[in-house]
């Protein structure tokens, strides 16, 4: 039985992400889509032609990967494309995001993502398709989204780094880093609390072109999808300007 696994599927670019695997991936038995929240992942099924096997976990309980690492065990599939697509990210400068919500972006978008990872690994053989949702914040620091960008910078390295021993397998990694997406929840929970650190997101992009470029991208074998002109613009100005005059110009954009 060949499977895909998807986190974060219950909304945005996740959700997104597992109707173009169910429509375009033909060779797929099941997609086990995993999230908190069972009646947006039940809700999916009308809308794939592939059947759903539904996880409800919360990834940030330490028993939900014990719950994954087993089910997997159980069915013993092939993974043929694994989405680590869980994360979220908080605006604001140190004082508005709290302690608790710097600790937890660390544990979602880090430490969840490799765990994750790990697991399916094993399950996975040549052809087989990670895809790790970086972001565009990846490519430099961002004050005001400081401890997101981190996070996200993290996951970068962690893929291309993971891409290149996985070589020999013949089983690719793309870190996926889009910019703003402006039709999924991202933008309203991560400007809970602080809602003036970015004032306008212009030329944002939306779910389903993110996703579909991201998929594309992985099918080829590349190891950096920047779906969109934005964040393909901004991955070449990042190897060419220093962290610091990118940081003065995001300071100025942020404000706009």
């Amino acid at each position: 039985m060949k499977i895909a696994v998807v986190t974060g599927a219950s909304s945005g670019l996740g959700r997104e992400l597992t109707l173009q695997l169910a429509r375009t991936e033909k060779h797929l038995d099941e997609i086990w889509v995993i999230a908190r929240r069972r009646d947006r992942l039940e809700a999916l099924r009308p809308l794939c032609p592939v059947p759903l096997r539904v996880l409800p976990l919360d990834l940030t309980d330490p028993s939900a990967a014990d719950a994954l690492e087993a089910g997997l065990a159980a069915a013993a599939p092939e993974v043929a494309v694994l989405v680590n697509a869980a994360g979220f990210g908080r605006m604001g400068d140190w004082q508005a995001v709290t302690r608790r919500d710097s600790a937890a972006m660390i544990q979602l978008n880090c430490q969840v993502a490799v765990e994750v990872t790990q697991i399916c690994l094993p399950y996975m053989g040549p052809g087989g398709r990670i895809l790790e949702i970086c972001s565009t914040s990846a490519f430099q620091p961002f004050p005001y989204l400081n401890v997101y960008a981190a996070t996200k910078a993290f996951l970068y390295h962690y893929s291309l780094a993971l891409g290149r021993e996985l070589r020999s397998r013949r089983i690719t990694v793309t870190a996926v880093c889009p910019y703003w997406i402006r039709d999924t929840e991202f933008i309203p929970v991560a400007r809970q609390g602080e809602s003036q650190a970015v004032r306008h997101f212009p030329l944002a992009s939306t779910a389903r072109r993110v996703a579909v470029r991201a998929l594309l991208d992985s099918r080829h074998g590349r190891a950096v999808s920047t779906p969109g002109p934005v964040c393909t613009v901004h991955r070449a100005a990042a190897k060419c300007l220093p962290s610091g005059a990118l940081m003065t110009l995001w300071e100025g954009l942020r404000r706009l």
